[in-house]
């Protein structure tokens, strides 16, 4: 038998996978690469060449791929118990994940309820909400608040609350009636105006929405300080101080989708820290496994818990399941990822990779096709357009971000720009020179997309 090759692999999964985010027609140019193993911040095909994984494999690897300490705890849990149903059962990874976050979260987080994935968690946080609502008398508040260029995820319920054209306009007739305002996104911001500045202007309409919806609004949901999926869009941490502010004031839940941002990804654990506050509903996904292993996680306060804590003919109980709720495999690579953050100076070395990156991305400003250069902790975004003085974008038709992507796999760098923003979110055992190395060929790449 032949060992196998990229060519022959990629053959074989054409005639069966159908990939995500993808127009699979463009398979028929460019085939998927088959990864025979990672190491670090590296993926390597089954031909010997690597890959830079400068966008952390879709935001989820925080410590390198075939990370000893996360893949030693997997597979020590798989020896002892792979699976449980939580419902009615419960187990020490579980309990053990769910105790730490609560001492990591603000204060008056303390209930956790697992689920699968980003968009499970989502949802969860919003029929918890809405049902909170319902079983305190407030029947009413049945409508969701969210910020134009959102995204929370692909689900039906996490679809509707996001506002990414891209994704939501084909499935608009199965979704969900919401309220958007404008995004507090400081690329908007006029010349000489700070983002605080910005972000306080911006919040006028937020402000009006909670005073003329608040009887029927359950919740106002954001992603805290940075919109991903929208463009690597971000804005300043005084938003979410009057957001939770005003939420209190109108009493309407804030949920803080911190899907993609949380763990470390803004500089501090979580991005609500930035503006001291407490959510009423805390999603976490992605990063709380490293990068290993599908799980999710929404935490709330004793408050909401309460509401439905009830004798079971009251019919108050909160029926959201998942299978895989609660894995152990998955809570043993996620406890065995905050052990990484509690031994070693996760935070402080972010910093200075951080620093790092904004040095060596910063003459990238002045490229006629560049608009802005913006970052917020490990989340770097390089905005290309066509004019500089309008900040007139491409046409998307023209796809000139792929360019990009095609160029740096060329080069071994893994980078997925959004439209036309090329970003870096590295693992964050990145080192200066493999970060030189990104730049360096996001530079490059930029400049032969922006050749006519």
């Amino acid at each position: 038998m032949n060992p196998e090759n990229n060519a022959t692999l990629a053959a074989r999964d054409l005639k069966h996978v159908w990939h995500p985010c993808t127009q699979m027609k463009d398979h028929e140019a460019a085939p998927p690469i088959p990864v025979r193993r990672g190491i670090g911040v590296w993926l390597e095909d089954f031909e010997g060449k690597r890959y830079l994984d400068a966008i952390s494999s879709w935001w989820t690897n925080l410590f390198g791929h075939a990370n000893p300490r996360i893949s030693g705890a997997v597979g020590a849990q798989a020896m002892q118990l792979e699976h449980v149903m939580l419902a009615g059962f419960t187990h020490q990874p579980a309990i053990e994940l769910a105790e730490r976050l609560v001492r990591l979260a603000a204060p008056g987080l303390n209930r956790c309820f697992f689920a699968d994935n980003g968009s499970a968690a989502v949802e969860v946080a919003l029929k918890m909400s809405y049902h909170y609502w319902r079983n305190c008398g407030a029947s009413g508040k049945q409508r969701f608040l969210t910020l134009s260029n959102s995204y929370h995820g692909e689900t039906l319920g996490a679809l509707a609350v996001g506002d990414v054209p891209l994704y939501r306009e084909t499935y608009a007739p199965l979704l969900l009636d919401v309220l958007t305002v404008p995004s507090p996104d400081c690329y908007e911001r006029a010349p000489g105006v700070s983002w605080a500045e910005h972000s306080r202007a911006s919040f006028a309409a937020m402000e009006q929405a909670l005073a003329e919806h608040a009887h029927e609004l359950a919740a106002v949901i954001v992603e805290p300080l940075v919109q991903c999926a929208g463009g690597m869009r971000m804005y300043d941490p005084l938003y979410l101080t009057l957001l939770r502010e005003a939420c209190t004031r109108h009493k309407v839940h804030l949920i803080a989708d911190e899907i993609a941002v949380g763990f470390g990804r803004t500089g501090t654990l979580f991005a609500c820290e930035q503006a001291r506050i407490t959510p009423d509903f805390l999603c976490l996904s992605k990063g709380l496994t490293g990068g290993y292993l599908p799980l999710s996680c929404v935490l709330t306060a004793e408050t909401v818990y309460e509401a439905f804590y009830a004798e079971y003919q009251a019919l108050r109980a909160f029926l959201h399941s998942h299978s895989y709720t609660g894995n152990p495999l998955a809570c043993a690579a996620a406890l065995a990822t905050l052990d990484i953050f509690a031994h070693e100076p996760v935070l402080e070395r972010n910093r200075m990779l951080a620093a790092h990156m904004a040095r060596r991305a910063a003459p990238l400003a002045d490229h006629p096709h560049v608009a802005e250069v913006r970052q917020c902790g490990m989340i770097l975004a390089i905005e290309m357009v066509q004019d500089k003085s309008t900040r007139t974008p491409y046409p998307w038709q023209e796809r000139r971000g792929l360019r990009i992507h095609h160029h740096a796999l060329a080069r071994g760098v893994l980078l997925r720009p959004l439209g036309g923003v090329t970003y870096l979110m590295p693992p964050y055992v990145i080192s200066p020179e493999q970060i030189d190395l990104a730049l360096e060929v996001a530079a490059e790449g930029i400049e032969i997309a922006t050749c006519a």
